[in-house]
């Protein structure tokens, strides 16, 4: 077990108060990170804010080069990291790796954007052009199912922006944070970046701060909302990534067995743990038999087990209070006499939050298990029978981050994804995101948007600047 230590103006440094952090999978303790208070936030937003006057001013080749400093140290060092990802988040190493080499490939992507100047007036009368300036101070806030990813996709679009950032970890997943942390903190400018951890109390304290001028937020819709009451008093900009009860509609000229292993991902990468996981999945009636047999078929296959265990396609759940969640769902399901065709039971070993793969047979749509987001390995196969009701079914949703079709006629696909109420929608794939396209959600599922130049946009404000020529003065 090693101590991590928190960097606040280009120093590793801790405050002498310790939390634990535990491996999923044998709830044992693999390091331990600094309980930071206000303090300590208070010297790394006071740290930021002085490393933004000469931050601002510097140019877009420098901030570049500072993002391909992160994403160079990342790729590295990704074998060290992804071993310590999973340590501390559970997901099986082959998917830890991806998540480390996406985000140096993300940092890499997003060093090359850039917000140009643009023209509204230019004639005899006058130059009007409008210009992007950094926002000033961000305060990031991070969840636990895809710490690194998440970080990066906050750290790195604010130092393109010209912005300093003060970024809080999980309690749950610091440590890999915190190694990327200690591996740039000679490539980053002193103040520019600083990462603190500290329990969930220290969140709000970061929203309420008054010399931060951003907030950055990935989470549930619950604490999405806080944010925005915590943010209000003062008018902070904010981002929120927020929960998703996503919908993939498979339609009757699917290939079954093409698709049976597809979705079966769709919903299970990283125990279900994802945003924009397929969550309810429709199947047109005429194939739904031959594809949910397909499904649970597959499903045997995966083994459920520790993620550093070479074979194993599913860790467990990554803290205890989700995966109390997820098995009061299934429960639920139980209790009002669902059919499953896999799963249902609780792993009987008692060590580690595992949840058996659980698959559903056509519960009714007013079931907790498929009107709340599971966040778990729960996977609701739902049947329908007419494009009109299984559209209007999936909009039904407080929710609306992603959702996908599958079918062979790309073109009815894309005209059913042009009505579904959702930031994202894939045709014959999931879960792909693009460093260049804007991700966000309607309805609950966020507000504002991540990726792209709609993303990095969010750093800035627009500054118009008018010269009147041929004036009198």
């Amino acid at each position: 077990m090693a101590d991590y230590r928190n960097l606040i103006d280009g120093e590793m440094v801790d405050n002498g108060e310790w939390l634990e952090v535990l491996n999923p999978a044998n709830e044992k303790v693999v390091g331990r990170v600094p309980a930071c208070g206000k303090d300590e936030l208070d010297r790394a937003v006071a740290a930021a804010r002085r490393a933004f006057k000469d931050w601002k001013k510097t140019s877009p080749e420098e901030r570049q080069k500072v993002v391909q400093g992160i994403a160079a140290a990342i790729k590295e060092n990704a074998d060290e990291l992804f071993r310590l990802l999973t340590s501390e988040q559970g997901k099986p190493h082959a998917q830890a790796q991806q998540e480390i080499y996406g985000a140096a490939g993300l940092a890499a992507a997003q060093s090359t954007l850039t917000l140009d100047d643009v023209v509204n007036q230019d004639d005899d009368t006058r130059l009007s052009r409008t210009r992007r300036v950094p926002v000033g101070v961000v305060g990031g806030i991070v969840p636990w199912n895809f710490p690194v990813m998440m970080a990066i996709q906050k750290i790195v679009p604010a130092l393109v922006a010209g912005c300093t950032i003060v970024l809080k970890p999980s309690p749950f997943t610091p440590l890999t944070t915190l190694r990327i942390a200690e591996l740039i903190k000679d490539v980053v400018p002193a103040g520019t970046v600083n990462i603190i951890t500290g329990e969930d109390h220290l969140g709000p304290m970061i929203t309420e701060h008054p010399d931060i001028d951003k907030i950055t937020f990935t989470g549930s819709t619950a604490t999405g909302k806080k944010i925005m009451e915590g943010a209000s008093g003062d008018l902070k900009r904010i981002t929120l990534e927020l929960g998703g009860n996503d919908a993939s509609i498979v339609l009757p000229d699917a290939d079954v067995e093409k698709v049976a292993e597809q979705l079966f991902w769709s919903s299970f990468s990283n125990a279900g743990q994802v945003c924009i996981a397929a969550k309810r999945v429709y199947i047109h009636k005429d194939i739904y038999d031959d594809l949910s047999k397909a499904i649970a078929e597959y499903a045997k296959t995966v083994v459920v087990g520790d993620g550093s265990q070479q074979g194993t396609g599913v860790g467990p759940i990554q803290n205890k209070k989700q995966y109390e969640r997820v098995l009061e769902l299934i429960q639920d399901a139980k209790d009002n006499g669902y059919k499953f065709l896999t799963g249902g039971d609780k792993d009987p070993s008692g060590t580690g939050y595992y949840v058996p793969i659980t698959i559903l047979d056509n519960p009714p749509e007013d079931a907790r298990i498929v009107a709340e987001e599971q966040f778990g390995p729960v996977m609701p196969l739902l049947k329908f029978d007419s494009i009109d009701e299984v559209i209007e079914r999936a909009n039904n949703s407080e929710y609306g981050l992603a959702g996908a079709v599958w079918t062979k006629d790309t073109d009815k696909g894309v005209e059913i994804a042009e009505q579904l109420e959702t930031g994202t929608v894939w045709i014959n794939e999931f879960m792909h995101l693009s460093p260049f396209s804007p991700f966000g959600g309607h309805k609950q599922s966020g507000f504002g948007a991540e990726y792209g130049l709609d993303g990095l946009k969010e750093f800035t404000y627009p500054q118009v600047i008018t010269v009147k020529r041929d004036a009198a003065v």
